[in-house]
């Protein structure tokens, strides 16, 4: 039964569809593994929800200033009940991810402050606030920045506890991969970096970019020191159902500030209507561990399918992970641009589209990105993005359910070989 739908519709060959038989055989153990994990964040995110009492007026949105929003006071207090942290700031007028960390880094750093980042490059799109110039950047506004590297892909943590400038006001740490070749930062790993932070100075303020890593461990950073982290809403934590906004947790001092960053100073989070949005937030990030298990599932039989062809994958199908994206290093542009539109094939919505790599706002270079989703621009949902540039590496995630996932990637590697690539 199913490879007459893997024919007939999919066009899947016999080999591909070999291959998948093959495949999730050799998965089937870590496969398990994963609903560990899935099941204490569900179980975790339920009590939350029953301490907090939700109910039917939370769902309730407000208009104008947004004073009294039941709805929207509850989400920042589950939010933080769930990440174990003092107060978080929900809200879908917080654009993405890279819009909620520039509110934390504005929000705690003044003119002749310095920023340094432990791990490295952050993501390519947070570059430009840091240091570009004549935007309103933090540089234009006199705040420092440096940066102390990974050290074989690994935290430096030497380096940062004998080479963090005196002057250092916050950290920055990036829990993904981003654009780059290497493992993703575990909890614990976060946690190191943070101890050995305040060893140095135990008033430094620690950021972690969390995007992608929500619900991926047990922990959260913000349970093992991280005085801020933010996320996007359209990644794990919305659960594929919140259509836009992004979350800052930590410390209620450093939200505060953020959140005036965000509204106005002296009224911070008690205003900005919710316009209706608290239902899917809500339910979202209720859905947000079992969409979160779902993407890794699909990411770890992505692995394990590239890996058997000869590719190299990371993370291996072995290897921990720390967040839902998937890497695949290609070698050459005409494979990574196949396998992106592969993916766009595979996806429920705008299957028939054709991804074609183009210039993009915050990037330096051309990049490919497959996203047939239900929200514009939710990696959340299966997807696949590159920069062109070498050694072309396709960084997919994402996939509201596993078997859609699974046969997404069928797809996208049927369609290099019909391409006559591979």
């Amino acid at each position: 039964m199913l490879n007459k739908i893997f024919k007939e519709k999919y066009n899947l060959s016999d080999r591909v569809i070999e291959l998948d038989k093959i495949i999730y055989e050799k998965i089937k153990e870590p496969l398990e593994k994963l609903n560990e994990v899935y099941r204490f964040n569900q179980l975790k995110v339920l009590s939350a929800f029953q301490e907090c009492r939700i109910r039917e007026p939370h769902f309730a949105g407000t208009t104008g200033y947004g004073y009294d929003d039941l709805g929207r006071d509850v989400i920042d207090e589950l939010y933080a009940n769930v990440f174990g942290c003092e107060d978080a700031l929900v809200r879908h007028s917080i654009v993405s991810g890279t819009h909620a960390l520039t509110l934390c880094l504005f929000g705690v750093l003044r003119p002749g402050d310095r920023l340094v980042s432990v791990t490295g490059n952050p993501y390519d799109t947070l570059k430009g606030v840091i240091s570009s110039e004549g935007t309103g950047s933090l540089h234009d506004f006199g705040v420092t920045y440096s940066q102390i590297d990974l050290k074989d892909n690994l935290p430096d943590l030497e380096s940062i506890k004998t080479s963090l400038p005196s002057d250092c006001k916050a950290v920055l740490i990036q829990r993904s991969k981003g654009y780059d070749w290497r493992d993703t930062l575990s909890v614990e790993q976060i946690g190191e970096i943070i101890k050995t932070v305040k060893s140095v100075n135990p008033n430094i303020i620690c950021i972690v970019d969390n995007c992608y890593g929500e619900f991926t461990e047990a922990i959260e950073p913000t349970h093992v020191g991280a005085d801020l982290m933010a996320g996007s809403l359209i990644k794990n934590p919305g659960g594929g159902i919140a259509r836009g906004g992004a979350y800052i947790a930590g410390k209620s001092k450093y939200v505060e500030l953020a959140a005036y960053k965000l509204n106005c100073i002296g009224q911070g989070k008690e205003v900005g209507p919710s316009l209706g949005m608290n239902r899917e937030i809500l339910q979202g990030f209720f859905m947000a561990p079992h969409i979160t298990c779902e993407a890794i599932k699909t990411a770890l039989f992505c692995s394990a399918l590239f890996e058997h062809l000869g590719f190299e994958v990371c993370p291996s199908p072995n290897a921990s992970r720390g967040d839902i994206i998937q890497a695949i290093k290609f070698g050459n542009p005409e494979l990574l641009i196949a396998f992106c539109q592969g993916i766009q094939k595979g996806a429920p919505v705008d299957s028939f589209a054709t991804p074609e790599p183009s210039d993009m706002p915050g990037y330096d270079c051309k990049i490919i990105m497959a996203a047939g989703a239900f929200t514009q621009g939710s990696t959340t949902e299966l997807s696949a993005d590159a920069p062109l540039r070498e050694p072309y590496v396709a960084y997919m995630q994402g996939s509201l359910d596993f078997e859609c996932g699974r046969v997404g990637i069928l797809v996208a590697l049927q369609n290099m070989i019909d391409s006559g690539l591979i």
